[in-house]
């Protein structure tokens, strides 16, 4: 070939230089909206801003800062009262449990401003439920801001991140606090007096979230623990160990009573017996094993019959040692039916009338239907969130993967958190709700926890501490509700006042 062939021959165009898509820039995606309550006590004008915000972290790797970067988007609600003082003015941070669930029940239960209808156990509506203005909401006395973690709701990580960096003890509490920590800034709210209420895990978040934001410079006015876990080691029911058995005691002897085991015996006298014997006798019995004497053996096999509501038969082939999975399938076994974990007011029909234990929560199916419903109505119907990713009342597989590697070889507890919070910050008031028919987080185990706060006897005062006829949701009790919503505001008016 020659020269000129050469040069008469077309050149390739030049390939233009490839570059990888910029994954999207994070970003706020916040409806605001404007409402009006009507109450017995007047109007409550308000505003709620609902979406997602963007949760940021300080980046460091290799001991190089990398900057602030995005690392999820967070799904919250607020509400904040029209007009109100933002330097007197309280605000709560909300949060349920799981590890792995939503805001959805505290916020759609007894918190927010809208509630869900759904009716009760043995008088159930039919789908698809209903909505009601909540005028009994703790917008009375306090702005609230809902939080759903990483995974629930509608919170997610940003493109490129791991949801699994957010689903353990620490990275929880770490960012739930970086979002109350963002908001309190952006809001320009660091002077107004602060709450958090927690819900089941939300409590063991709670505590630990009060030790961690007062160590940053953020202290508290109270802290709202519903259906308190602080301990897991007195909750477990773990080979070699009995710390559950009498703690669970007054819950099955309560469960008993509703279920009428007890006949002409009111709640409290039935509760009393059985916290009695779970604080002296039961312990002893479990310890002494073989150890027991036949009569002594037969006596508590009696007793402990006598307070469950279960069958001597029963009780003597557990050795003494009644599981609550399986005990919530004996109760009413004869009846084809099992009683409920959150809630043992709710029975359902058993799958087998032979099976070890139930197959599944009759509460929780009651229950999750009507919240799930009612809440992505009202948020994209009142609120104006018109994002149709899937919410999720509990994430996927969270509770699962959930990491305790901070507590490897000895039980997960937040009383050593709570104990030092307290401590560090005299006037930091702690309410505690406990629902008698819990068998979630039972009121036996949660006032151990309670009673082993490593706390001077002169901060004590500052724990107050309300029971109710219901269980682990106990605004799903109607006259518990009520009860609750005062009982919250009271408490929210005597931890902030000045």
């Amino acid at each position: 070939m020659g020269m000129s062939d050469a040069a008469d021959t077309p050149k390739p165009a030049a390939s233009a230089p490839t570059t990888e898509a910029a994954p999207p820039k994070a970003v706020d995606e916040l409806v605001t909206t404007q409402h009006v309550l009507s109450t017995p006590s007047g109007d409550l004008a308000y505003t709620a801003k609902a979406g997602r915000v963007v949760l940021y972290e300080d980046r460091v790797e290799g001991g190089v800062s990398k900057g602030r970067v995005a690392t999820a988007q967070v799904g919250v609600t607020t509400y904040t009262l029209d007009g109100a003082d933002p330097l007197t003015r309280p605000v709560t941070f909300a949060f349920n449990g799981g590890p792995g669930s939503a805001s959805v029940w505290l916020h759609m239960g007894v918190l927010g401003p809208r509630r869900v209808v759904m009716g009760d156990a043995g008088d159930l509506h039919a789908p698809p439920y209903g909505i009601a203005d909540n005028v009994d909401t703790i917008l009375h006395v306090s702005d609230l801001v809902l939080i759903d973690p990483v995974s629930t709701g509608k919170s997610r990580v940003v493109e490129g991140g791991s949801a699994k960096d957010f689903h353990g003890f620490t990275a929880d509490v770490e960012s739930v606090g970086e979002i109350i920590r963002q908001w309190v800034t952006a809001e320009g709210r660091w002077l107004s007096p602060k709450l958090l209420a927690g819900e089941s895990y939300g409590t063991t978040r709670a505590s630990a979230l009060a030790e961690h934001l007062q160590g940053s410079g953020m202290y508290l006015n109270g802290l709202m623990l519903i259906s308190a876990v602080l301990n897991f080691g007195v909750h477990d029911f773990e080979p070699g160990s009995d710390a559950a058995y009498p703690r669970f005691l007054s819950f099955y002897a309560a469960t008993a009573h509703f279920h009428g085991k007890h006949p002409g015996r009111t709640l409290q006298e039935v509760v009393a017996e059985a916290e009695a014997y779970a604080e002296r006798d039961y312990p002893y019995v479990l310890a002494r094993g073989a150890r027991l004497s036949a009569e002594e053996r037969a006596a508590a096999v009696s007793e402990l019959a006598r307070l469950t509501g279960v069958s001597e038969d029963y009780v003597s082939r557990s050795d003494l040692r009644m599981e609550h999975w399986r005990w919530f399938g004996e109760l009413r076994r004869d009846e084809g039916l099992t009683v409920g974990r959150i809630d043992s007011r709710f029975t359902g029909f058993a799958a087998s009338g032979i099976a070890e234990h139930m197959d599944a929560d009759p509460s929780i199916d009651a229950i999750l239907g009507p919240y799930s419903a009612a809440f992505q109505h009202y948020l994209r119907a009142e609120l104006g969130v018109e994002d149709a990713s899937p919410f999720h009342v509990f994430g996927p597989g969270v509770n699962q993967e959930w990491s305790y590697k901070e507590f490897e070889n000895r039980s997960v507890t937040v009383t050593d958190r709570l104990s030092r919070a307290m401590r560090q910050n005299p006037h930091l008031k702690v309410h505690v709700a406990f629902g008698y028919y819990d068998g979630a987080t039972p009121f036996g185990c949660a006032e151990d926890d309670l009673a082993h706060l490593r706390i001077p006897e002169a901060l004590r005062s500052n724990i107050e501490r309300r029971y109710y006829e219901a269980g682990h949701m106990m605004y799903v009790h109607e006259p518990s509700r009520v009860q609750q919503a005062a009982d919250l505001a009271a408490f929210v008016r005597s931890a902030t006042e000045r």
